[in-house]
């Protein structure tokens, strides 16, 4: 099994809206084939497998770290229909399918097939593998991860703004791996016209992530590096224009949106929440792209408002060993304290590593 969840891995960041799949089939203590889901559209892992096995997976056992598909809403066909036919003995599954349209009724298949059936090995590790797609294929909304980058007393930027560089290059190199294996990344209006960002992955043989740039009064320059892409990855979340009583404000409002069309840019009319764009209707919106996973790399208004909203799943904070104090440097998370104490966020399931002279601080809301 510890071998599925590798392979299943390698596709990370490639197969959304799919979750990762990896499967081992063994025969006589012997591992005969395996194979990984690489790509939506591309035939399930348990099927490469069964194929490098040929006519030796008749008697064998396959490992799997997701439970096999079995409805035909999809590009390809039923997985479960490939396992009966291959005389396969014994399947072990890490965990259940959480889509509607399997939940165990791939097992129940598989065990009316006479096939023997055993689930639960390394559950939590394949959980957290898939954890994205977990949540979206139940609600239909990406799995939002809350990446900041701060001294040690939780400051993103001094008095006067500068930021680059608070973390070192290793963290910063570890932050591209991450925009490689997410289906989007989001800022916010305020983090463009500082800092002009690109918002690409700079890792070799990095996937480009959409763009997401909350901009609720189209704000935008229409120079912006982020509006340069020609592949039509770049989004930008406004409010509706009715919001503006002028007239001739409604007019150019229009006008922008049409510039920005023409340059290749989605632009998503999102309801308004205070005169900012809701953020959980944008989460909505986003799902509705099949965008399964989206990770935040704002300022300090935007995460507040991320978490305020309660749209952050996974908080992923690097910590560079530095003081930058002062009341008017930018604090990470900005917005309203709460009065008490426990009104605070936990963070649940806390890990630590060290990332180059950084730490890494990972964990869950």
């Amino acid at each position: 099994m510890q071998k599925a969840l590798a392979l299943a891995a390698k596709g990370r960041g490639r197969t959304s809206p799919n979750p990762m799949a990896g499967a081992v089939i063994v025969k006589g203590n012997k591992i005969i084939a395996a194979d990984y889901h690489r790509r939506a559209g591309a035939p399930h892992a348990e099927v490469l497998a069964l194929k490098k096995a040929g006519a030796k997976a008749k008697g064998a056992t396959l490992y799997i770290n997701l439970e096999p598909c079995c409805h035909r809403k999809k590009k390809t066909p039923p997985c479960t229909k490939s396992i009966i036919k291959s005389g396969l003995k014994k399947i072990v599954i890490a965990m259940q399918d959480p889509n509607p349209q399997v939940n165990g009724n791939g097992i129940k298949e598989l065990m009316s097939a006479g096939i023997e059936v055993e689930t639960g090995i390394m559950q939590e590790e394949a959980k957290k593998l898939n954890e994205a797609f977990t949540k979206f294929i139940i609600k239909k909304e990406p799995f939002v991860i809350l990446k900041i980058a701060q001294s040690i007393d939780g400051k993103i930027a001094t008095s006067g703004g500068e930021s680059k560089w608070i973390t070192g290059e290793d963290a910063r190199r570890y932050v591209h791996k991450l925009r490689s294996e997410t289906d989007a990344v989001l800022v916010g209006i305020g983090t463009i016209k500082k800092d002009n960002p690109s918002l690409t992955c700079r890792i070799k043989g990095g996937r480009n992530p959409y763009r997401v740039v909350v901009d609720s009064s189209l704000q935008i320059p229409l120079d912006a590096k982020v509006l340069r892409h020609k592949d039509n990855k770049t989004i930008i979340a406004a409010i509706p224009n009715s919001e503006f009583r002028n007239p001739k404000l409604q007019k150019d409002y229009h006008k922008k949106i049409n510039k920005l069309k023409n340059l290749g840019v989605q632009v998503l009319i999102v309801k308004d929440k205070n005169g900012k764009v809701d953020l959980n209707a944008l989460m909505k919106k986003l799902g509705e792209l099949n965008i399964t996973s989206l990770m935040i790399e704002g300022g300090s208004s935007i995460n507040a408002s991320a978490i305020s909203s309660r749209i952050v799943d996974k908080i992923v904070v690097f910590i560079a060993p530095q003081i930058i104090g002062g009341a008017d440097a930018v604090s990470s998370i900005g917005g309203k304290s709460p009065r008490l104490l426990k009104n605070a966020l936990r963070i649940k399931n806390l890990q630590i590593k060290k990332i180059g002279e950084d730490y890494l601080l990972e964990g869950y809301l």
